[in-house]
């Protein structure tokens, strides 16, 4: 690997990082002033999609790593909410990503477009599983900000929940709705 390669992979690397300070700006419209970021969100998607593959028997490395690379283009064109998307023409995320990796080690930037691609244009059971731990995250998320007194989080908590189609996510999806987002500690503190 000549040294261009290394710095242009470690470049990537240090992209990635702005992906800890890009905030989930979706969620501004439902008045929520301090969301998330998008590595928070892609964290949780990536732990999500490997339990939903546990779940509907696909294979949880690959699903987690689809989930992992899923919005890596944000550091580029930011986080569009679908409303903004209706005004805007924003590249592919493979386009994004292919400019990305331009100066990236050869097989580095091979693998992450294939995962990109795969996520962006595949059908497999991984692909679907990986589509709707990004769905179950937001839904997921909407219940705990409206914990926290965003009434408007509703809409997307509903709206993701009816895009969801494996019968392990929509089982999650149930159970998370009847459920405190701090329930889990109560199991230690009986």
């Amino acid at each position: 690997m000549s040294d261009e390669q290394h710095a242009g992979t470690v470049g990537y690397l240090m992209e990635m990082g702005a992906l800890k300070r890009g905030k989930r700006s979706g969620w501004w419209i439902a008045g929520v002033k301090d969301p998330e970021t998008i590595a928070e969100h892609s964290f949780r998607v990536a732990v999500i999609g490997a339990v939903l593959a546990m779940m509907e028997g696909a294979d949880p490395a690959k699903v987690a790593l689809l989930c992992t690379f899923h919005d890596t283009q944000e550091t580029r064109v930011g986080d569009i909410p679908w409303i903004g998307r209706r005004y805007l023409t924003a590249a592919k995320n493979e386009d994004v990503t292919r400019d990305q990796l331009a100066d990236a080690h050869p097989k580095v930037a091979a693998g992450i477009q294939a995962v990109v691609d795969e996520y962006e244009n595949g059908d497999s059971t991984e692909v679907l599983v990986a589509h709707d731990a990004d769905k179950l995250e937001c839904m997921i998320q909407g219940l705990e900000y409206m914990e926290q007194g965003y009434r408007n989080a509703r809409e997307w908590v509903d709206s993701t929940r009816a895009k969801l189609k494996t019968p392990s996510a929509i089982a999650l999806a149930d159970a998370a709705q009847n459920m405190s987002s701090a329930e889990w500690q109560r199991t230690y503190l009986r």
